[in-house]
């Protein structure tokens, strides 16, 4: 009986343990936005600040290095859907579902839409580079208080990234119905 009251006390115990450990929300949960009109949808992970210098140079402490390919979120690649053909950035792209890269800058971020979808970070962009859709630079904006989780926001004619100290916006126009 003894044997039997240890065997399930520790079922038990292992059991409200794998609970406790899935309640727990992920570092980095994964958020899907989209734009009110529906024709924009954006699934990335959201990485939080957590008093980090999340860009800066080669060299420096910083998360993301200038001019590095990101996967702009954590985890996997983000990526964006479009229902129609858009102007992204001013180039044209068809409906479909790309993995968006960034290469942060200073004062400019590069913006890459890629086709290779399932894509884990951005660790084999140089493999994938010639799968890039469309390539766009767009400038930077500085936030005035610094923003505490990467938000991603897509509107009817933009897509917001904005993490720390660093805003950029990329023009997206509908051109399909």
């Amino acid at each position: 009986m003894k044997k039997v009251s240890l065997l399930l006390l520790v079922l038990l115990s292992t059991l409200t343990f794998a609970i406790a450990q899935d309640a727990k929300p992920a570092a980095s949960p994964r958020i899907t936005a989209e734009s009110p009109n529906k024709n924009i949808k954006i699934m990335y992970g959201q990485p939080s600040k957590k008093g980090r210098v999340i860009f800066g140079p080669e060299g420096s402490q910083s998360l993301e290095k200038y001019g590095k390919p990101w996967r702009t979120g954590a985890n996997e690649a983000t990526e964006v859907t479009f229902k129609n053909d858009v102007m992204f950035g001013g180039k044209m792209v068809k409906a479909g579902t790309y993995t968006l890269v960034t290469m942060p800058g200073e004062k400019e971020w590069g913006v890459v839409l890629n086709s290779v979808l399932g894509q884990w970070g951005a660790y084999e962009y140089d493999k994938h580079k010639a799968s890039n859709v469309v390539e766009v630079k767009v400038p930077v904006s500085a936030s005035k208080t610094p923003i505490e989780k990467l938000t991603i926001t897509p509107a009817n004619n933009s897509i917001a990234i904005a993490w720390d100290n660093t805003t950029v916006s990329i023009p997206v126009m509908d051109h399909g119905k």
